[in-house]
C-alpha cells in the first residue's frame, strides 16, 4: 500500500499539503469578513485540492474496513484527515442561498471521517443510529434515541464535552512539541506515526463538535423554510380592516350632548345609544349587545328592531329626558323661592 501511495505519492502529498496550508492560513486570517473575495478564493482552492486528493485516495484504495491500524504505513496515516479537512473547508463557504446544502455536505464529510476512524479503532466514541453524528454516552447502556433525552444522558454528554476539551488541549500541546522534528525530517518512523495519530484524534474531537453545531443550525433552517412554505390560510384567519373612527364626544344622554356640544363646537357629540346604533349599522356589533370588550349590552334595544322603530324609541327617550329636566328645574325654582323672599338681592339705587 505504501508503494501504491508512493507511485502517485508526490502529487497526492502535494495536494494534501496545499489543502492543509490553505486551511491554516484561513484559520489565522485577520480578514474582517469571511466573505471577502480573497478568503473565498482560498476556500475554493483548498476544496479543489482536497477533492482531487480524496479521489486519488479512493482510486488507490489506501484504506479498507478489513484491515487493522497497524497495517497502514505511517506516511499514509495523514491521508485519513482528508474528509475532516473537506468538511471544515466546506463550512467556510458563505453563499447563504446554499447554506443548507453546505451544512449537509460538511456533515457527510465529517461522518465519513468518523466512520473511517471507528473502523480502525481510533477514538472512544459512538455514532448513534441514523448517523446523527453526535457523540453518544460512553456507557453501552446509554440511550441512543435523541428524541428521548434524560438527565443522566445530559450529564454524561456534558462530562464527555469537558473531557474532550481537556484532551484537545493536551493533543495540541503534544503536536506543537513534535511538529518541528516531523516537518524538518529528523523524526523517526515511530515519532511520525504518533504525530499523525495525534492529529487524527484531535480532528475526531473537532468533527464531533462541528456535527453537533451543524445539527443545531439545520433545525433552525428547516423551521425557517417550513414557515416560508406554509400557506397563508394556515397562519390563522385575517381580521377585516375597520374604517378609521373620527373623534367625537361620547355622552350619557341627549341633555349632556347639548351641554358638551355648546362647549366644543368643533367636535360632534353622540350619546351612547347613538354610538351603538351607528356601530350596529356598520356591522361591528350585534343587536344583542355591543360586542366590544368592557362595554355592557344595551337592554333598551330589542333584538330584530327596525331602524324606524329604533329612531322612534330614541325620540321618545329624548322627550322623556327633556320632561324630567324641565320638571327638575321647576322644583329647584320653587325651593329657591321658599328660602328667598320677593325682592331679595334687589338693593340697587336704594338709600
Amino acid at each position: 500500500m505504501m508503494a501504491e501511495a508512493g507511485a502517485g505519492g508526490p502529487r497526492l502529498a502535494e495536494l494534501l499539503a496545499l489543502g492543509r496550508r490553505l486551511w491554516d492560513e484561513l484559520e489565522a486570517s485577520t480578514e474582517p469578513s469571511s466573505g471577502a473575495p480573497a478568503v473565498q478564493e482560498k476556500v475554493r482552492q483548498g476544496l479543489d485540492a482536497l477533492q482531487r486528493a480524496a479521489a486519488m485516495v479512493a482510486q488507490l484504495e489506501l484504506f479498507s474496513e478489513n484491515e487493522e491500524l497497524e497495517e497502514i504505513a505511517s506516511a499514509d496515516l495523514k491521508f485519513m484527515l482528508l474528509p475532516a479537512l473537506l468538511g471544515a473547508l466546506t463550512l467556510k463557504q458563505v453563499d447563504l442561498s446554499r447554506r443548507r446544502e453546505h451544512l449537509e455536505s460538511a456533515r457527510e464529510h465529517f461522518l465519513r471521517f468518523l466512520k473511517l476512524c471507528r473502523s480502525y479503532g481510533l477514538g472512544s466514541f459512538q455514532l448513534s443510529p441514523g448517523t446523527s453524528g453526535q457523540e453518544a454516552a460512553r456507557s453501552p447502556s446509554a440511550p441512543l434515541d435523541p428524541t428521548q433525552p434524560n438527565l443522566v444522558a445530559m450529564a454524561m454528554s456534558r462530562t464527555a464535552k469537558i473531557e474532550r476539551y481537556k484532551q484537545k488541549k493536551e493533543l495540541e500541546n503534544k503536536l506543537a512539541s513534535m511538529s518541528s522534528s516531523v516537518e524538518s525530517g529528523t523524526a523517526d518512523e515511530d515519532q511520525i506515526r504518533e504525530f499523525y495519530i495525534l492529529q487524527i484524534q484531535k480532528w475526531i474531537g473537532t468533527s464531533l463538535e462541528e456535527i453537533e453545531s451543524i445539527e443545531q443550525e439545520l433545525v433552525i433552517l428547516r423551521s425557517r423554510d417550513a414557515a416560508r412554505q406554509a400557506p397563508a390560510g394556515s397562519r390563522g384567519p385575517s381580521r377585516p380592516a375597520r374604517a378609521p373612527v373620527k373623534p367625537f364626544i361620547l355622552t350619557r344622554d341627549a341633555a349632556q350632548a347639548r351641554v358638551f356640544g355648546a362647549g366644543y363646537p368643533g367636535l360632534p357629540t353622540m350619546t351612547v345609544d347613538d354610538w351603538y346604533e351607528q356601530r350596529r349599522r356598520q356591522g361591528v356589533v350585534s343587536q344583542q349587545g355591543f360586542g366590544e370588550p368592557g362595554l355592557p349590552p344595551c337592554p333598551s334595544t330589542p333584538a330584530g328592531a327596525s331602524d324606524e322603530e329604533l329612531q322612534k324609541q330614541q325620540k321618545e327617550r329624548e322627550e322623556e329626558e327633556d320632561d324630567e329636566e324641565a320638571l327638575q328645574k321647576a322644583r329647584d325654582w320653587d325651593d329657591w323661592k321658599d328660602t328667598h323672599p320677593r325682592g331679595y338681592g334687589n338693593r340697587h339705587n336704594m338709600g
